[in-house]
């Protein structure tokens, strides 16, 4: 008798940082092992950390380290590509743990159209990808950053998509190398004089499904 059915997406909640990596690792190994079931979409938010990616630069985590420790973030070193990026409360961590079919660039932009997708829905239209700087981009401020690590065609990581990512958090780092702008989801809505942005699990409940449809679901 077969077993349940695993979610093709699932909302892990607040988790750390090491946690989740756990859980992508975890799954890449059954893909890579042939388990075609590992397959996933991984929804999370973080308790406050920076992270280096392979091509970090240290004097970009700009806040000294006893203030990191007095607000309690973290600094771990990842094997994404890029440069430094802050993740936490309020922003919602976008993990597909996939084979990709069609290259790299073509699934960052089925990822980015996601996103666009649900920001719109929400009140927030007018947001578009960038290859370079990569990144889904609002006018010149960042609304998502994108990082990952493949293995075998197998990616891990992912984006960082600024729910409601307080903007005093990106003084602590000059975020991905860059000078520009940094916006949230909730910022742009108050701007429009739409109110409060939803939940972090509310909009992961809009994104999980989008993203098993494109990246599991559509034909090779």
């Amino acid at each position: 008798m077969a077993g349940p059915v695993e979610p093709r997406w699932r909302w892990l909640g607040r988790i750390g940082h090491a946690a989740a990596m756990a859980a992508q690792e975890g799954r890449r190994d059954r893909l890579l092992a042939g388990d075609a079931g590992g397959a996933a979409v991984l929804l999370c938010e973080h308790p406050p950390v920076v992270t280096l990616g392979r091509n970090a630069r240290r004097d970009h985590v700009v806040a000294p380290a006893d203030e990191l420790a007095r607000r309690g973030v973290e600094v771990v070193e990842v094997s994404r590509g890029g440069d430094v990026t802050y993740h936490g409360p309020g922003q919602l961590m976008v993990y597909p743990v996939v084979r990709l079919r069609g290259g790299v660039v073509a699934y960052l932009e089925a990822v980015a159209a996601v996103l666009v997708e649900v920001a719109a829905e929400l009140g927030v239209p007018g947001a578009a990808w960038r290859r370079d700087p990569a990144g889904v981009w609002l006018d010149d401020a960042k609304l998502a950053a994108c990082g990952l690590h493949l293995r075998r065609g197998v990616a891990v990581h992912g984006f960082a998509f600024n729910v409601a990512t307080p903007a005093t958090a990106w003084q602590l780092i000059v975020p991905c190398g860059l000078t520009t702008p940094v916006i949230s989801l909730d910022a742009a809505r108050r701007a429009r004089g739409l109110g409060a942005a939803p939940s972090v699990a509310e909009v992961a409940a809009l994104v999980g499904p989008r993203l098993v449809a494109r990246l599991l679901d559509a034909p090779s």
